[in-house]
């Protein structure tokens, strides 16, 4: 069994790999002020939880984005688990050629989506995360990561919207039956799904003139699955991209 983390800035996820096989994924909020002793009663629980002897983990693949509590949470999968976790980072075997202008600053939720779309889907592809930022990742025909794009994510702006405008209400994240809202909440829904997923179709748009190809369009993240509903491109949904991205990295940088 490999266990796999994904550490993003609004949850930490959870999963175990059996024999190539996703076994479960559990999360958690990301809370930094959490120590590794903490770290390590909830790693034990969660395993716990989904019938899993610690004992049976033979490695781990960590992905992170917040640096705080990368080493805290790797320090409990070590006591737990009696593995050293592989890092996602600078200096690991990934068989992905970064073209940006630094490929050290690329994140490792990216480098970890852009190996397991490459790994499944035609190439080329465009890939977004819909996290607490939408990042756009746009891989080539040849399997070569081009760059890609940053934008608030979907909560975050209905969160600073609700925050900053003292009428408006904070709303759940789900399509109003009109695109035209008649009140306040349906306005809202509206512009967040309706307008994210003209984000999507725009984007794709811009990136297929500027590249010249018709690409693959792949979402994960959090709030993914309610955009995809309302996208007219034909997009693939897969919210398990991330952590099957660590588990190939993770038999990519193994010890033999």
């Amino acid at each position: 069994m490999v266990l796999v983390l994904d550490i993003g800035n609004s949850n930490v996820v959870f999963g175990v790999f059996e024999r190539e096989a996703l076994s479960f994924t559990a999360r958690l909020s990301t809370v930094k002020e959490r120590t590794g002793d903490e770290w390590v009663v909830y790693l034990r629980s969660i395993l716990s939880e989904h019938g899993v002897d610690a004992k049976d983990i033979e490695g781990a693949a960590i992905s992170s984005v917040v640096p705080p509590i990368t080493r805290p949470i790797a320090e409990a999968v070590e006591q737990v688990c009696a593995c050293v976790p592989i890092i996602v980072g600078p200096g690991i075997k990934t068989g992905l050629e970064i073209l940006i202008d630094n490929p050290a600053q690329l994140g490792s939720d990216m480098v970890s989506n852009a190996v397991a779309a490459i790994a499944q889907y035609p190439k080329p592809i465009v890939i977004f995360d819909m996290g607490t930022a939408t990042t756009i990742s746009v891989i080539n025909e040849k399997g070569q990561f081009l760059g890609g794009a940053i934008v608030p994510g979907v909560r975050t702006s209905l969160e600073a919207l609700s925050q900053r405008a003292a009428q408006l209400p904070h709303i759940a994240i789900e399509a109003p039956a009109r695109v035209v809202g008649a009140n306040t909440i349906e306005s809202m829904q509206s512009g967040v799904v309706y307008g994210t997923a003209s984000m999507v179709d725009g984007m794709v748009r811009r990136i297929e003139a500027e590249t010249g190809c018709a690409a693959t369009v792949v979402a994960t993240g959090g709030l993914s699955q309610e955009i995809c509903r309302h996208v007219e491109h034909t997009i693939i949904h897969n919210g398990e991209l991330l952590l099957q991205g660590l588990y190939l990295l993770y038999n990519k940088n193994r010890k033999k």
